[in-house]
């Protein structure tokens, strides 16, 4: 499915690993918000039939696309399938959004707006305060913490640094080398704001609220965890060594 070019159309990639009581109904929500909205489903054969719920509403909705891959692969993989498809089929705006409904669907406008000023904007936590509902306060400090490590270390001046909630401009990612990326969880968001900030794009925030999940299991694991704050390290040391 090549995409017109008669308007900036997006594409919102949601990567799902057994979200079948979640994706019915953020979908629909999701291509409510705006006629040019697509959704790209990269799907890990999750065990509760979650594809084959996208395979449904694919026959009612040409908007709704899906990539099933053959097994679990992990969320960075995921967005970077998603950001070849959308390069590939010439969409404008990229999007990276949650599946369980943490992310709200009606703040996608929002981040659609903003990139026509900026090159990458960042669904905030913590632009505003700390704007996050239901999560235990162990989990908070652990995300709160992790992004004041990752400014401390890197000098990013992003105050949200490990949030999923994102809205490239297409240009953003044909500059990325794809097939380096190869962190997951945190660590994926983490480096891709890092390298588009040092490449000199318009990095911007714009506040949203983060509610826990309502339904399903969350994928954190102490990997992610771990991964990340390696992550920040290699990414100083890597700028250090380039020169810049």
């Amino acid at each position: 499915m090549k995409a017109q070019n008669t308007q900036k159309l997006s594409l919102i990639v949601i990567p799902t690993y057994n979200e079948a009581e979640n994706v019915p109904q953020l979908v629909p929500k999701i291509l409510d918000q705006d006629k040019t909205f697509h959704v790209l489903v990269v799907d890990d054969n999750s065990p509760d039939g979650t594809a084959k719920l996208v395979k449904q509403m694919q026959k009612k909705n040409k908007r709704i696309h899906l990539i099933e891959r053959g097994q679990k692969m992990g969320l960075g993989t995921a967005y970077v399938t998603g950001f070849k498809y959308a390069l590939k089929n010439n969409f404008d705006f990229v999007f990276e959004m949650d599946a369980d409904f943490s992310h709200n669907p009606k703040a996608l406008l929002d981040l659609r707006r903003k990139a026509d000023e900026c090159d990458l904007v960042i669904g905030s936590r913590y632009v505003s305060g700390v704007n996050v509902v239901n999560w235990p306060m162990r989990r908070l400090l652990l995300s709160y913490g992790a992004n004041v490590y990752t400014r401390i270390i890197t000098g990013m001046p992003v105050r949200d640094a490990t949030s999923g909630f994102k809205c490239y401009r297409r240009y953003v990612l044909e500059s990325l080398d794809l097939d380096s990326l190869k962190s997951e969880g945190y660590s994926f968001q983490i480096e891709t704001n890092f390298l588009a900030w040092k490449k000199g794009f318009r990095v911007c925030e714009v506040p949203i609220v983060f509610v826990d999940r309502r339904v399903g299991v969350s994928k954190m694991s102490k990997k992610i965890v771990y991964e990340a704050a390696w992550q920040v390290w290699r990414l100083k040391f890597q700028n250090i060594f380039d020169g810049k």
